[in-house]
């Protein structure tokens, strides 16, 4: 279909106005362990004879127990990483096996195993819940139907995306609402990555800070 010239020129410009958007609202997002530098975090409760990155993927062997956190504390922000568990090869029903590990936010010092933060779980059974670990608080309300569609086959990655904005906390599960909630407290503090008796691995660890 031909069009007049100064209607083909607006639409180029539309789709470049576009496109040039879209690389704008990617650009929010930053990475958290740049390169292959696990320098970017505390080492809590293991050393690093227990973690290893290569490739932007990071492995953690899940004993002992600890986590890996930022050194950085953040307040409101938008948090998305990748995550899978290691199949056993003998392996036969998904729901007995009991991969445990997740992510804590709002961690607040001191540090230790386990600190006073919210956790975001990734128990394999219960991966997407949210609570309070340590005296902490948290009102949340999960959705167990969407929470079982949610998460893919052991082995496989799933994509995690937690909001934390005032207090306010909705966690999602490849593009799956799955749990949200409000009143936590803290409602501020670092991030942290479990290593709790199951060989994990983190990928494309990305955050967008909120205003």
């Amino acid at each position: 279909m031909n069009l007049p010239k100064h209607a083909a020129l607006l639409a180029l410009f539309t789709l470049a106005a576009g496109a040039f958007a879209g690389r704008a609202a990617d650009s929010e997002f930053r990475p958290l362990a740049p390169g292959n530098d696990l320098s970017a975090f505390d080492l809590i409760g293991f050393g690093a004879d227990t973690i290893s990155i290569e490739n932007g993927e990071i492995r953690v062997s899940g004993k002992p127990n600890g986590y890996f956190a930022t050194k950085k504390s953040y307040k409101n922000y938008i948090l998305k990483f990748d995550w899978k568990y290691e199949r056993p090869a003998d392996l036969k029903d998904d729901l007995k096996f009991e991969g445990n590990s997740g992510v804590f936010v709002h961690i607040k010092s001191p540090h230790k195993v386990w600190p006073r933060s919210i956790e975001v779980q990734l128990f394999n059974q219960d991966a997407g819940n949210v609570f309070g670990v340590d005296g902490a608080k948290f009102q949340g309300k999960k959705n167990a139907d969407a929470q079982r569609k949610a998460i893919k086959p052991v082995g496989e990655w799933n994509a995690m995306k937690v909001t934390c904005r005032d207090g306010s906390i909705a966690c999602e599960i490849n593009g799956v609402e799955v749990c949200r909630g409000t009143g936590a407290d803290p409602s501020s503090g670092t991030i942290g990555w479990q290593s709790e008796g199951s060989p994990i691995r983190f990928r494309n660890l990305e955050i967008q800070e909120l205003e």
